[in-house]
């Protein structure tokens, strides 16, 4: 199963919590944050019922990875990820990927481009199977840096 072609939605009245499994880089940060509503011990792993919208979106902004996001359900029709108006900030995480907050444009070897939003990740021990962007493969390789 390629898990970089998976999609999962939950919803509510108000918003779409969209799941993308490949992108996960198991951070922790959803569950550790709001385990009423995330939960990997649980199938399905996200009860959108476990919180109100507004604490749910919130936790979601925080997913390194992106692979946790959200659409407003009243703008189906719209882009699932908002630009952010913030200054964009590097940081690099302790035996894990290089962070980046805010918006960027991230272009390939072939001028191909991709608009990123809020956070994305970017591995650092290069063994990802999504580079340049971080798949969670330095916790298996036990990446250490020497920072």
């Amino acid at each position: 199963m390629d898990l970089n072609n998976i999609e999962k939605r939950y919803s509510n009245d108000d918003i779409t919590v969209i799941w993308q499994p490949g992108k996960c880089i198991h951070s922790t940060i959803c569950w550790r944050g709001l385990s009423t509503v995330f939960d990997p011990r649980k199938k399905p792993w996200v009860t959108i019922s476990g919180a109100e919208s507004e604490a749910i979106m919130k936790q979601v902004d925080r997913c390194p990875s992106g692979a946790l996001s959200y659409i407003m359900n009243e703008t189906k029709g719209q882009a699932e990820h908002v630009e952010t108006e913030v200054d964009t900030i590097v940081e690099t995480m302790k035996n894990g990927p290089l962070m980046v907050y805010g918006n960027i444009t991230v272009r390939d070897h072939k001028g191909h481009e991709e608009k990123k939003n809020r956070v994305t990740a970017f591995c650092r021990c290069g063994q990802s199977h999504n580079k340049p962007f971080c798949d969670g493969s330095h916790v298996r390789v036990g990446f250490k840096d020497d920072l």
